[in-house]
């Protein structure tokens, strides 16, 4: 089976974000809630490699780019309140803005190819 990026990718931010909050100290509100994002970001990518159409793929992607931004600003805010330091931040940010970055390209992609059918 091919790699897919993505889906790695999206993969180990989920699972380091989890890692992240376990070892922390990270309010528990704020860890839940970026457990939740991080792992939607994963689970819609992994659904949009099975898709009903090209519009079920796109609504996907689009989805697991607006929970990878929200990812990006409960990490700011647990820099902020102090949960985890400015390197730490950066490496996870930089994370989210690769897997953005593939998604925004693949939404692209999609709809161009919506707009040709």
């Amino acid at each position: 089976m091919a790699k897919n990026p993505l889906l790695e990718y999206s993969e180990v931010l989920a699972c380091e974000i989890a890692a992240l909050c376990n070892n922390h100290k990270i309010d528990s509100n704020a860890a839940y809630q970026i457990k939740k994002s991080s792992s939607s970001v994963f689970a819609n990518i992994s659904e949009a490699q099975y898709p009903q159409s090209l519009a079920d793929m796109l609504s996907k992607f689009e989805i697991a780019r607006k929970e990878c931004m929200e990812t990006e600003s409960w990490l700011k805010l647990i820099l902020s309140s102090g949960g985890i330091d400015e390197v730490t931040f950066k490496e996870y940010r930089n994370l989210c803005g690769r897997i953005r970055r593939m998604l925004t390209s693949s939404c692209i992609t999609i709809e161009n190819k919506l707009k040709q059918s």
